[in-house]
This record gives structure tokens, C-alpha cells and sequence, in this order.
């Protein structure tokens, strides 16, 4: 439901379907680019079916590089509907999930770190995840990607002159010593683009954290105060929250997943005990750990056993109550992330929002650049390029022909074009754009 409703037709005889079920202007003589008036009928029983506007964009100047023409109908499930159906009784067919975008891809309109992107667009939640997204349609990645591509192709040809014309005194000669400032350079940019990636995968799904502790700490008013809403039931009774409970937290625009757990402690309660294995599963599952302690309260055996259990993984300590006389013996918590709260009055909320800033480095994630790789296939193929590059070093170190090390530079060269599309298997590409949705 809606004011506008769009169907659109890609292809090579999208015009003159369109134009069986258009009164108004003759669709195959008017210029590209335009916005026509008229009424789409039925031509099998001549009534009219809606007043429309059609706009033409001829080949090569669309998002497909074909053909396209999308009609602008009233908006509602009917009325669209029955026009859809005249347009593929008039020899179009229902497009495949993401089919637009594989076209533009396919017909080499955008490579595929821009598909990929798109995607992306579509799935934003932040200002940030945004931005990230539109800089790839932009081109910014690809840009990095050709220029890596463009300095490796320059080495391999350099090599192949040298070794098919050495008499040719005016090309550089490639030794194993500039060599090897090239491939440190090319392999220095990779790995400042990996290393990089953290941030992407940051700003695009967030952060996952864990709320843990005994149960009446206050985990549960911790999460309903972070994400100002009631996500969690709070009572003096111990044991209330039985199952994770989710909620999430923009924090400068960044999204931070939150599940509340039940409280961790010996029980013989069948349904709370599942819970409290939840609460221990999910401690290695998450990017980072809030455990909430109690000021009031000496801290126990179960309590030392859970500081141990996360002591390799990113966490912050939350002390509850401060409110309250000081039972806690903070000298056992050997962790410089301790944030004192009260979560009656909030006192220490906004602290623990500095704690993860800090901790993940958000004051420092590039807001400006955002030349990120966005997803697992970009990223393990980055791998296999800087392992190549790691043989290429062994290589010059041993003195192994500068041909045979050849071979290696195009494997990474290969890599890179695999990264943009520009060399891919027809099951990936499918795969990849079986996950769009169908107006893409």
C-alpha cells in the first residue's frame, strides 16, 4: 500500500511489451530519458486499467545498460497486480531475486564490490553503515583494488621485458632488492586494508555483548536502561529472567547488540539451569563481556570463576549499588575496565558507554574514509593474496628466479580481479545475488 507503485522491465524488448498496454504516445519512437503520460488497458477487452506515467531509458544509459521502463501506477496490491500481470502476459517474465543488479554486474555497469554494496545499502541501520555502503557504490574500494592491481601488473611486466629484451637498457631492471621494496609496499597496503575491515564489520553489524553475573545484580535494569525501553522484567526475586533477552543501543552510530542472560549460580530449577547454560555458552559467542557485581556483596567462589572464565576475552566489570555500604573487595578484580553504577538514578551509564567507546576504539574508526572490505568473501580472498605475498618474500630471500616469482605476482593479480568480479564462478554470483531482494 502506498501513493506510487513502480514495476519495472529490463531487457531488450521492454519498450514494446510496455507499449502493447499503453495508450499515449508511441513508446518506441520517443526519446530516451523521458516521463510519459498516458493510461495502461487490457488489450484483449480495451478498458482502462490506471492513468500512469512511463519513463524510457534506452541502452547503454541505464542501471542495467539495457533497455528499461518503469511504469508509475497508483499505489495498492490491486492495481499493481493487474498490471504486473498484463506485462508478463505481454511477453515479460518475473525477475529472479536481484536479478537487476546481476544484469548491471553481468553487462559490466559495476563490478562486484559494488553489487555487493548495494546489498548492503539496502540493509543499513546507521548513519555510518550508510556511508560505508554508498562509498563502495561509489567506487572508492574498487579504486584501491585497481591501483594494487595496476602496480602488481607494472612488475610483471617490467619482469617479462627484462627477460624477452635485456639489450633494452632504458627499462627499469628488476633486482631481487627493488623487488623486494615492491612487493613490501603492495603487501604493506593489504594488510592496513585488512586490518582495516574490523571497523567495516563494526559499523555494518554492530558489536555483540553479553550481560552476566548472579542473578539480582541488576544485569536486567542495566539493559532496560541502555536501550530506554522495558526489555527485561525486574524484580527483587532472584532468578526472574529465565532465557537471553535482546535489545540494542545506538552509540554514536554504532549498534550494540545486547542480550541480558540469567542470572549464573547453582540451581536444581530445570528451566533456570538451561538458562544459566545459555548465559555460559553465549560468554564465548559475543564481542564483549559486561559482568555485573553487586557493591554490597563480598564477592564469592562462583564470582572469581566467572572474572577467570573471561579474563581473555574484551570486557568490562560493572559494579552495581554503589549506592549502598561497600562489601566488595575491588583489589581481587585485577581489570582496569571497573565502571561504578547505580541503576536506580543511572549514575554510571554514560561511563560504561565511554568504556565500550573506548575499548572497541570508536572515537578512532575513520568517519571520513570509509575503504573498508564489507563481507567474508572479500576479506578471505585479501588473505590469500598477503599469504601469496609471504612466498614471494621467502622467494627473493632464497634467490629463486625472478620469473618463477612471476607466477606468484599473477596469482595475486588473479585474486584481486576475483575480488572485483572481473573473473568468477556462475554458482558464486548466483549465490551472491539470490540474497537480494526482488526489486534489486
Amino acid at each position: 500500500m502506498g501513493a506510487i507503485s513502480i514495476i519495472r522491465i529490463s531487457g531488450d524488448e521492454a519498450i514494446e511489451i510496455v507499449n502493447k498496454i499503453f495508450k499515449g504516445k508511441d513508446l518506441t519512437k520517443v526519446d530516451t530519458h523521458t516521463i510519459n503520460y498516458g493510461y495502461i488497458y487490457n488489450p484483449y477487452d480495451k478498458k482502462i486499467v490506471d492513468e500512469v506515467l512511463v519513463m524510457i531509458m534506452k541502452k547503454p544509459r541505464s542501471f542495467t545498460m539495457e533497455d528499461i521502463v518503469e511504469i508509475n501506477c497508483h499505489g495498492g496490491i490491486s492495481t499493481t497486480n493487474k498490471i504486473l500481470e498484463l506485462v508478463l502476459t505481454s511477453g515479460a517474465r518475473l525477475s529472479e531475486p536481484g536479478e537487476f543488479t546481476k544484469r548491471a554486474f553481468l553487462n559490466g555497469r559495476i563490478d562486484l564490490i559494488k553489487a555487493e554494496a548495494i546489498m548492503d545499502l539496502i540493509n543499513a541501520k546507521t548513519e555510518m553503515s550508510r556511508k560505508l555502503a554508498f562509498n563502495q557504490i561509489e567506487g572508492k574500494l574498487s579504486t584501491l583494488i585497481r591501483n594494487l592491481k595496476k602496480e602488481i601488473l607494472g612488475i610483471m611486466a617490467n619482469v617479462e621485458v627484462n627477460i624477452d629484451y635485456p639489450e633494452y637498457e632504458d627499462i627499469e631492471k628488476i633486482t631481487y632488492e627493488n623487488l623486494k621494496i615492491k612487493i613490501e609496499e603492495i603487501k604493506k597496503n593489504m594488510k592496513k586494508m585488512l586490518e582495516e575491515t574490523e571497523n567495516s564489520r563494526i559499523i555494518k553489524e554492530g558489536i555483540k555483548a553479553v550481560i552476566i553475573g548472579k542473578p539480582n545484580v541488576g544485569k536486567s535494569s542495566i539493559l532496560n536502561k541502555l536501550t530506554d525501553e522495558e526489555k527485561a522484567i525486574v524484580t527483587d526475586i532472584p532468578g526472574t529472567t529465565r532465557d537471553v533477552v535482546e535489545g540494542t543501543v545506538n552509540l554514536d552510530g554504532i549498534i550494540i547488540n545486547i542480550k541480558d542472560t540469567a542470572g549464573i549460580r547453582e540451581t536444581k530449577d530445570i528451566i533456570e539451569k538451561i538458562g544459566v547454560e545459555r548465559s555460559k555458552k553465549l560468554i564465548n559467542e559475543v564481542d564483549l563481556v559486561i559482568m555485573v557485581l553487586n557493591n554490597n556483596e563480598e564477592l564469592t567462589e562462583e564470582d572469581m570463576e566467572l572474572l577467570d572464565k573471561i579474563k581473555n576475552i574484551t570486557h568490562i566489570i560493572v559494579i552495581n549499588k554503589v549506592d549502598l555500604e561497600n562489601k566488595l573487595d575491588k583489589e581481587k578484580i585485577s581489570n582496569s575496565n571497573i565502571v561504578m553504577c547505580n541503576t536506580i538514578n543511572i549514575d554510571g551509564l554514560d561511563f560504561l558507554k565511554q568504556k565500550i567507546k573506548e575499548l572497541f576504539n570508536l572515537n578512532k574508526i575513520d568517519k571520513q574514509d570509509f575503504n573498508y572490505l564489507s563481507n567474508a568473501r572479500q576479506i578471505s580472498l585479501l588473505k590469500e593474496a598477503i599469504v601469496v605475498i609471504s612466498d614471494i618474500e621467502e622467494a627473493i630471500a632464497t634467490k629463486i628466479p625472478i620469473d618463477i616469482i612471476e607466477t606468484d605476482l599473477r596469482k595475486i593479480w588473479l585474486i584481486l580481479s576475483d575480488i572485483l568480479g572481473e573473473i568468477y564462478q556462475e554458482d558464486l554470483i548466483n549465490e551472491i545475488f539470490s540474497q537480494f531482494c526482488l526489486g534489486k
